[in-house]
């Protein structure tokens, strides 16, 4: 969006201008309100919290009542590796090659030729370096540091971010032998059962897609917003990990007694690997889901309105 249009765009909508100042710690606005703001302005729609109708208006309760102190490791992209591998094990986990509070600490004579770099209290701060001769170092160092300053928690008042500490975390680069990309299995947990997993495929072409299977791994294409034209032929190009069965159960174990968590897997070379948890995806905005994906999630995500904690 281009600067005039932001200025228009505040006009129509000052409500901007409070997100702002809010972000930038001028004012500070409390928490209902600041979501229920995010929420009509992203979605469209006043924020019902006292009886939520919708998947995305749940999620918002979530975020309000749902402030356990454990989902604070759990979103610390360092300190879930401890937390996950002390629950299924190490062999899961995808290497640290270090762990550093400044991008100035970093040598990176001693890394490897491939690595991933990224900030462990955010999201998107990802860079992913496949050569080190052609690395970005000044663009690498500015948006690490950039993200290194910004406190998550304020952009979507998701909780757990809130006093995680900032740090750069880098891992080991993992790829499929046979050349192929990785896709990413995102399976949807509700208090410790899951049936329907969403892969993430084309990720690194920018114009990511994204797939749902139940757990017999037939394809839903009525939740797959972006995928409802695709050919049987093209469906069936998606092949079954021959270790679903087994994610599935690793994604119920990492989600116990949880309301609602997303359980991120990889299966690399016919191995799986941790990804990471997401209470909020898309902080619980997401308007391009299908209604009836919509309607499917909602109906598996019961809450206790009257209640305001859990």
């Amino acid at each position: 969006m281009s600067l005039i249009n932001k200025v228009l765009e505040c006009i129509k909508r000052p409500e901007y201008i409070l997100f702002w100042l809010d972000n930038k710690r001028i004012i500070t606005l409390d928490d209902e309100k600041y979501i229920k703001l995010l929420y009509e302005l992203k979605v469209k729609k006043k924020l019902n919290l006292e009886n939520p109708q919708t998947f995305n208006e749940k999620l918002q309760w979530l975020k309000l009542y749902d402030r356990n102190p454990e989902h604070m490791k759990m979103v610390d992209k360092y300190e879930v590796k401890k937390y996950v591998s002390s629950i299924i094990g190490e062999e899961y986990i995808i290497p640290t090659l270090g762990i550093y509070e400044k991008f100035d600490d970093i040598d990176f004579e001693k890394l490897p030729n491939q690595f991933v770099i990224k900030c462990t209290h955010d999201s998107a701060s990802t860079i992913v370096c496949k050569d080190k001769n052609k690395f970005d170092y000044k663009m690498a160092k500015n948006k690490i540091n950039r993200c290194l300053k910004r406190n998550y928690f304020y952009q979507g008042r998701e909780w757990p971010y809130k006093d995680v500490k900032p740090r750069i975390i880098i891992e080991k680069y993992m790829e499929n032998t046979d050349g192929t990309a990785i896709d990413d299995y995102k399976f949807y947990c509700f208090d410790g059962k899951s049936n329907y997993v969403m892969i993430c495929r084309e990720r690194d072409t920018g114009n990511p897609k994204f797939y749902y299977y139940n757990r017999e791994w037939e394809f839903q294409r009525d939740m797959s917003w972006d995928a409802k034209k695709l050919t049987e032929i093209e469906i069936a190009k998606i092949s079954k990990p021959k270790d679903l069965e087994k994610m599935f159960e690793i994604a119920e174990t990492l989600s116990k007694n949880i309301k609602f968590v997303r359980t991120d897997l990889y299966y690399i070379n016919n191995k799986i690997y941790f990804g990471e948890l997401t209470f909020f995806p898309l902080a619980g905005i997401d308007t391009t889901r299908t209604k009836e994906c919509d309607e499917i999630l909602n109906n598996l995500l019961s809450l206790d309105v009257n209640h305001k904690s859990l």
